[in-house]
């Protein structure tokens, strides 16, 4: 073994731990053309038109029954939006962000005298280990961050999201 291959060797095995623990990995599957949220079930689906992809399991706001109507209701709006926005560098791991409030959630918010709030996302857990069935967010949907991985490189901005109850 010559010492440029010993030396290759030894920066590869030295850079393995920096690239396994990575945020960002690549999705070479079928489009994601809808994301799904039921959110009775706790569940998310990533569909390629009517074929399903994934399945997750999920957490939402901290007072989850009912579509989000204001600001800090602490529920997870319902209804057709679009994600619209990544951030990676949300104190939740990963995040997408979902175009809510739309004009109809402003204008009821508005009748009321109100705000409807924002920053929906899905995002990952963060740093802090969570139940399986507690619902802490505050309107947002939660998945685990190896799980928010995948989807961070699977779902693309403007893919529509149906958010059922």
């Amino acid at each position: 073994m010559t010492v440029f291959s010993r030396r290759l060797a030894l920066a590869l095995i030295a850079s393995a731990p920096l690239t396994a623990c990575s945020k960002f990995i690549t999705y070479r599957g079928p489009q994601v053309t809808r994301v799904e949220v039921q959110k009775t079930n706790r569940k998310m689906y990533l569909f390629h038109h009517d074929q399903l992809l994934e399945a997750f399991d999920i957490q939402l706001g901290f007072t989850a029954a009912g579509p989000k109507q204001f600001e800090g209701d602490g529920r997870t709006p319902e209804g057709r939006y679009m994600i619209d926005r990544r951030n990676p560098d949300s104190a939740f791991y990963l995040s997408i962000g979902i175009d809510y409030p739309n004009e109809q959630d402003r204008e009821f918010a508005s009748s009321r005298g109100l705000k409807p709030g924002g920053d929906i996302f899905i995002h990952g857990w963060g740093d802090k280990r969570r139940g399986r069935s507690n619902d802490w967010t505050a309107g947002c949907i939660a998945v685990k961050n190896r799980e928010m991985k995948k989807i961070y490189a699977m779902v693309q901005n403007g893919t529509p999201i149906d958010i059922f109850p």
